[in-house]
């Protein structure tokens, strides 16, 4: 057992050394020589460690995701021979999957149409610009699957993984091709475009796309068919029909077998509280709390003081997406790795007690939105969370003078 772990142990730190060669800017083809051992058996499991391991050393998803498609097609052939149950027809893992295929032939269906352009005159590019723009348009609408990949499957992985930490990695390359997209689109729009402006960021989306599913079905997946129970996929299939199947017919959504509900669904009826929610100014049942609490006109997300996603309400209209899944997530995970330090900052001013309250305002889908955060104390003054509340302000931001009668109309 102590060689196989030995054995183990030096074929990651072969890999490190290779990948840290390769982003260093050593030469390929001696590397791959001299670590050729360790090319030749490695799995999906050891990219995971590998990618962990640089980030155990220090180094930053902004850097590693500079290199990391250089690595990965340096590692592709050997990853792709990997064997894996491949996921049931109807599961969880078999939608993101089919999503992938679909984006695929979306975004293949866009490189037909660079295809014919390229035979044109470049005078011909005002009608192109015209022809690309709602194809990219309605890529935006593949969001969705980077959003449950983020919302439910991530946080099963963090809690089954002790190498989780290159979905951090994966959450920063999302980012990236949301970024990028909305880029392009923006450059499709403007009349002033021209064709050698925009050429070289297509192709640079293309290949961050077809790259992040690549490191998905070669990497991210098969792990998690070995590591996630049957139940587990059947708790984030449930979860998923909270959004939209991006580019494929939604599914029939399954019946819940009460028996097999995963233990992060909470029963909303009144015996789970064991009776009423009593306070000084009232008692409320749990259908009564929970509808005052969904009505509320704002997100709701509730911190507790170890830093755990514990509650988050469920308003008609939401403005980020929450899963079930998050509950009992670190806050930390539960955002980009770009922006998790303003979380920690806020975090760090409530609990030494300089601060009790953080504002930010956004412009988000034509809607301007507000988002507050509240330091909980008891009464001695313990800190005891974070109440995160995020609101439509838009109408509220236009009010005007005084509305003392009712106006229905």
């Amino acid at each position: 057992m102590s060689e196989f772990i030995s054995n183990t142990e030096k074929r990651l730190q072969d890999l490190l050394a290779f990948s840290l060669g390769m982003m260093n800017g050593e030469n390929g083809r001696e590397l791959m020589e001299k670590y050729a051992d360790a090319l030749n058996s490695l799995t999906p499991h050891d990219m995971l460690k590998l990618e962990d391991r640089q980030m155990q050393m220090g180094i930053t998803a902004a850097t590693i995701k500079k290199d990391v498609d250089k690595v990965v097609n340096t590692f592709f052939k050997q990853l792709s021979k990997y064997p894996w149950k491949r996921p049931a027809e109807g599961s969880f893992l078999f939608y993101l999957m089919l999503e992938n295929q679909a984006m695929g032939f979306k975004l293949n269906q866009i490189k037909k149409v660079l295809k014919s352009y390229s035979k044109r005159e470049a005078e011909d590019f005002d009608d192109l610009r015209a022809e690309l723009l709602p194809h990219f348009e309605s890529l935006q609408e593949f969001d969705w699957h980077y959003v449950k990949k983020e919302n439910i499957l991530f946080p099963y992985l963090e809690q089954k993984w002790e190498a989780y930490r290159p979905l951090k990695v994966m959450w920063s390359l999302h980012d990236d091709a949301r970024k990028m997209l909305k880029e392009l689109i923006q450059l499709l729009k403007d009349e002033n475009t021209q064709w050698t402006g925009i050429n070289s960021r297509i192709g640079k989306y293309f290949f961050m796309t077809f790259g992040i599913i690549q490191k998905e079905e070669l990497v991210i997946y098969p792990i998690a068919s070995e590591t996630i129970l049957p139940e587990e996929w059947d708790a984030m299939h449930q979860q998923s029909f909270e959004f939209p199947f991006p580019f494929i017919e939604a599914p029939q959504k399954p019946l819940v077998d009460n028996e097999k509900v995963s233990d992060k669904a909470v029963s909303s009826s009144p015996e789970s509280f064991g009776g009423l929610f009593q306070t000084a100014t009232g008692a409320l049942d749990t259908e009564q709390l929970e509808l005052i609490l969904n009505s509320f006109p704002a997100d709701i997300t509730f911190v507790d003081e170890n830093d755990k996603v514990r509650y988050f309400s469920r308003p008609a209209d939401r403005f980020f997406p929450r899963s079930p899944a998050i509950i009992g997530r670190d806050v930390r995970n539960c955002h980009p790795p770009e922006s998790v330090y303003i979380v920690e900052q806020i975090i760090e001013g409530f609990r030494s007690g300089q601060r009790s309250e953080a504002k930010f305002w956004i412009n988000m889908k034509g809607k301007f939105i507000l988002i507050q955060y509240f330091a909980l104390r008891n009464s001695d003054g313990v800190y005891k969370g974070v109440l995160e509340m995020s609101m439509d302000a838009t109408e509220i931001r236009s009010l005007q003078g005084e509305q003392r009668l009712l106006d229905w109309e």
